[in-house]
């Protein structure tokens, strides 16, 4: 098979499910509906596993999945999916500090499900309130895996990244005031947390902290 497809407009990367057990995933800004529609139908036809398109909204989503049957849609997690994995055994708590912080934790919650992790959510435990993390870090030390949703100053990751042994994968997130600086200082608070071997990645990007417990799962043999 040629590894890949050239539409055109696009070359899709059809060897990526055998490099890296998923298929290639589509970021929806930016393209058009029928853009959208052409990659999907390449990747149903050519790979077997999840097909998705992230940050999606909701009037587009809606005219994809009039050419292309079978799919999904989470509106919060702005995510189209096809061909959902089945859930395996890994699992994954995803931690948000606040309600702001909902959208980043659901697509993080979308993506790791759709993926194959065993996902589930608490939400509003950021540090403010400290005892509200404190009466769940026992679903936070069962997991796997703990992806940490926090904006603000990002605190949520270190005080998670002292309570459990798993690995903790930590999303800034852009709300906050002035001087939160849209997520940067969130970003820059998690790099320099004192829990040691928290990895951090981009800001409000649930998708990339998935993706990377995703990775984490595959070497335990864990996703499917």
């Amino acid at each position: 098979m040629n590894d890949v497809l050239n539409l055109g407009f696009a070359r899709l990367d059809l060897a990526r499910e055998a490099r890296q057990g998923l298929p290639e995933v589509v970021y929806g800004p930016g393209k058009t509906v029928d853009q959208i529609v052409g990659i999907v139908t390449g990747l149903l036809e050519h790979n077997t596993g999840p097909v998705l398109v992230t940050r999606i909204e909701a009037d587009a989503a809606e005219a994809v999945l009039a050419h292309v049957d079978e799919g999904g849609y989470d509106a919060e997690a702005r995510l189209l999916l096809w061909r959902p994995a089945i859930t395996g055994d890994f699992a994954v708590t995803v931690a948000a500090a606040g309600t702001s912080d909902r959208p980043v934790a659901a697509e993080a919650v979308a993506v790791a499900s759709a993926v194959g992790l065993d996902t589930t959510a608490v939400h509003d435990v950021g540090v403010a309130g400290l005892d509200r993390i404190l009466q769940v870090r026992g679903r936070l030390r069962s997991a796997d895996a703990v992806i940490v949703v926090a904006g603000m100053e990002g605190a949520l990751a270190s005080v998670v990244g002292g309570l459990v042994r798993a690995p903790v994968v930590a999303v800034p997130v852009s709300t906050g005031y002035g001087a939160s600086l849209e997520g940067v200082t969130a970003l820059l608070a998690m790099h320099a947390s004192c829990a040691a071997g928290v990895t951090v990645v981009n800001i409000d990007s649930g998708f990339s902290a998935a993706m990377a417990v995703h990775r984490i799962a595959q070497i335990r043999g864990a996703a499917r």
